[in-house]
C-alpha cells in the first residue's frame, strides 16, 4: 500500500462484470480529472492465445485436466506483485497489453491473442487502476492484496456468472454450448481455490443476485437484466460508511447486516459512484498531503 502512489484493484472472474465496474471508476476519474494508469489483468497471463492452447494440451497429457487462467501457473503473479510494489514506491513499472481481437491488434500490426511489448509507465500518473482475475491474490510467498489501497470484488452468484459466460462465449465468440460447459468444468478447481478466496480480502464486494429463476443456467434464453436483479454490497470495514444517507438516496435499498447494503440492480452504477467517489478523493487527498 502506498500514500503517494495509490493502487485500486477490481478483481473477479471472466464474465463477472468487472468491466462494468471499470466504467464506473472511469467516470469518476474523468469527472475528478484523475490521471489513472490502467492495468489489464489479461496482460499478466503467462501465455498468449496459441501458447495457452498448446500448454493446456501438454498439461492434459500429463494428467492436469484443470489447467486454466484462474490458476497461478498460467499467470505472471510475481511480476504483477513487482509492478504494484514498484508503483507504490515511486510510481514506476512496466506494463503491456493483451490484444483480444483484430480491432485491438490492428494499431500494433500484430495478431489477435498476442501481447504488446513491455513499456515503462508514463511519468506523473495519479494512481494505478487494475482490473482482472488476481487483484487480491495471495499465496506461495506472493501477496498482491497487501499492495492494494482499495480492492473491490465483483462476484455474481454462480448461476448468473455461468449464464453471462454462456451467452458471451456463444454469441460473441462463436463457441458451442458444449465447449463453454467444458471450460466451466475445467476451471472449477482453480475457481474454488484461487478466485473465491480473494473475496475475503477485498474492501468492498458487489454481488448481483437475480430475482428471476436461474436454477438451470444452461437453458436460460436471456441474461437477467439489471431491473431483474438486486445487488448485495458488503463492506469489510463499515466504519465511516453513511448507510442512512445511501438508503435515502438509493430508493428501494435496505440493510441486511451491519456491514451489508442491498440495492436494486438498476442502481448499481449510482451506488458505485456514491460509494467510491469519496474513497477515491480520500486517496487523492492523502497523496497531496504526503
Amino acid at each position: 500500500m502506498s500514500v503517494k502512489h495509490p493502487i485500486i484493484a477490481i478483481t473477479g472472474s471472466s464474465g463477472a462484470g468487472t468491466s462494468t465496474v471499470m466504467q464506473s471508476f472511469q467516470h469518476i476519474f474523468r469527472r475528478e480529472k484523475i490521471n489513472a494508469q490502467i492495468v489489464e489483468g489479461d496482460s499478466f497471463h503467462r501465455y498468449d492465445r496459441l501458447s495457452m492452447r498448446a500448454e493446456m494440451k501438454a498439461q492434459g497429457e500429463q494428467g492436469n485436466v484443470n489447467f486454466s487462467h484462474f490458476g497461478p501457473e498460467a499467470n505472471l503473479l510475481e511480476e504483477l506483485q513487482d509492478l504494484f510494489v514498484s508503483y507504490g514506491k515511486n510510481g514506476s513499472g512496466k506494463v503491456r497489453k493483451y490484444l483480444h481481437d483484430a480491432a485491438e491488434a490492428a494499431p500494433w500490426q500484430q495478431e489477435p491473442g498476442t501481447f504488446t511489448p513491455w513499456q515503462d509507465i508514463p511519468a506523473a500518473t495519479d494512481l494505478m487502476f487494475y482490473e482482472g482475475l488476481h487483484g487480491a491474490w495471495s499465496g506461495d510467498g506472493i501477496d498482491i492484496a497487501a499492495q492494494v489501497d482499495l480492492c473491490v470484488g465483483v462476484v455474481p452468484i454462480i448461476n448468473l456468472e455461468w449464464i453471462q459466460k454462456l451467452h458471451r462465449d456463444q454469441k460473441m465468440r462463436g463457441y458451442s454450448q458444449e465447449a463453454v460447459v467444458d471450460t466451466i468444468l475445467r476451471r472449477m478447481p482453480d475457481y474454488v481455490n484461487h478466485i473465491c478466496s480473494q473475496f475475503g480480502r477485498t474492501h468492498v464486494n458487489f454481488q448481483r443476485v437475480p430475482i428471476v429463476d436461474t436454477s438451470n443456467p444452461f437453458i436460460a434464453r436471456d441474461i437477467p437484466s439489471a431491473d431483474e436483479s438486486m445487488v448485495v454490497i458488503r463492506f469489510a470495514n463499515p466504519k465511516g460508511i453513511d448507510f442512512q444517507y445511501l438508503i435515502n438516496m438509493l430508493h428501494g435499498s435496505m440493510m441486511t447486516r451491519p456491514n451489508t447494503l442491498v440495492v436494486p440492480g438498476g442502481k448499481m452504477g449510482l451506488a458505485m459512484q456514491m460509494i467510491f467517489t469519496p474513497m477515491v478523493l480520500r486517496l487523492m487527498d492523502q497523496k497531496r498531503r504526503a
